[in-house]
């Protein structure tokens, strides 16, 4: 039985005011469907308060994803970031988490690709011409092989998870230049931190041309730097592994204010 125009008019108009007055739609049903993606500066290896079940992953409660998430309450957060995950993993391993409903995605990779542990080692344990040659070999390897790698990430990140906006976010710088410093030369410093900014243009550049955002996080650490006032990373430290890697400052303080401008 079809009703009188008049009512279906009344009764669409109470419908709409209701809506506007509860704030429910369709649009604003659920909050965003967020996946956190990528190596240990995402799982927030040295920062602590590991989840025991992520094993070698090492993700933290403290970590910039997770720290996002108690701030936003998403409808849905998957966190497969990885503890040395490369380009390969992230792509063989973690993007079973994504899918037509991700509506945020953040991924941190690239730095494993590059050899970034092997690159400190050989930096701490010898020479100034070896240094400086394996740091060399890095930024030929982020210049000439590594852009085909993101490529490869951030289109199949796009095909898994179309709907979703997704946010690349990037490395800090590793030194103070300039100030008194116990440890590596200053033209080691120079030369890590050189090949971080490398890593960085890249992975923006390639994020670019994907349609992707890029989260910039080294404005934020300045002044955070090892060998700065209040350092927002660790040096050679124990556990080994959260060496060089964000504290649990540099990811409250450095990665999430940035991230979450771009996301």
């Amino acid at each position: 039985m079809r009703l009188p125009r008049c009512v279906s008019a009344a009764s669409a108009l109470v419908l709409t005011a209701a809506l506007a007055l509860t704030g429910a739609g369709p649009a604003q049903a659920s909050g965003p469907v967020y996946v956190a993606l990528g190596d240990s500066y995402a799982s927030g290896v040295g920062s602590g308060r590991y989840d025991d079940s992520s094993g070698g992953c090492y993700r933290s409660s403290r970590a910039y994803p997770r720290l996002w998430a108690k701030a936003h309450t998403p409808s849905g957060f998957s966190f497969p970031a990885c503890s040395g995950a490369t380009t390969v993993d992230v792509i063989n391993r973690q993007l079973g988490a994504l899918n037509d409903a991700t509506t945020l995605v953040s991924v941190t990779v690239g730095g494993n690709d590059a050899g970034f542990v092997d690159v400190m080692t050989t930096c701490l344990l010898t020479t100034s011409s070896a240094c400086l040659n394996r740091i060399d070999r890095a930024r030929d390897y982020i210049a000439n092989r590594l852009p085909d790698r993101l490529d490869t990430v951030y289109e199949a990140i796009g095909a898994r998870a179309p709907a979703a906006r997704v946010v690349v976010v990037g490395y800090p710088r590793f030194y103070r230049i300039g100030t008194s410093c116990i440890g590596l030369t200053t033209a080691k410093r120079r030369a890590i931190n050189d090949a971080a900014d490398l890593l960085d243009t890249v992975t923006a550049k390639r994020a670019a041309d994907h349609g992707f955002a890029f989260a910039d996080v080294r404005g934020a650490f300045t002044g955070h730097e090892l060998c700065a006032g209040t350092a927002w990373l660790h040096s050679l430290t124990i556990p080994v592994h959260e060496s060089y890697h964000p504290t649990a400052s540099g990811q409250s303080g450095g990665y999430l204010p940035v991230f979450s401008a771009a996301a």
